[in-house]
């Protein structure tokens, strides 16, 4: 699988690991690989995004900047996988206050 946006994974089943028909442990049972673990690598990976793009702004800046469109396609890519991991804990935050909602 191929990760777009700066290197963080897509969102969904290709996180999932094992075999086809296999049933899921639990999240204490699963260990790096759970939503949690996840999620804490695409935080790494959009902090290692952007720090590339403030790199190339400040170059842009000096003028050592050889290309700007280096720097513009480090700001989109910067730009939209800071929507998408704000989206994935926007999401994360709703599904937790439903699931406190629901009466046992």
């Amino acid at each position: 699988m191929t990760a777009p946006l700066g290197g963080i994974p897509p969102v969904g089943m290709g996180a999932v690991t094992g075999v086809a028909g296999s049933t899921r442990g639990t999240p204490a049972t699963e260990g790096a690989d759970g939503f949690a673990a996840v999620l804490a690598a695409s935080f790494d990976k959009l902090q290692a995004t952007q720090n590339v793009t403030a790199e190339l702004g400040v170059q842009a800046a000096t003028g050592d900047l050889k290309d700007v469109h280096d720097y513009m396609i480090a700001s989109a890519e910067s730009g939209v996988a800071t929507e998408m991991v704000v989206t994935i804990k926007n999401q994360a935050v709703a599904a937790f206050t439903e699931i406190m909602r629901m009466q046992i």
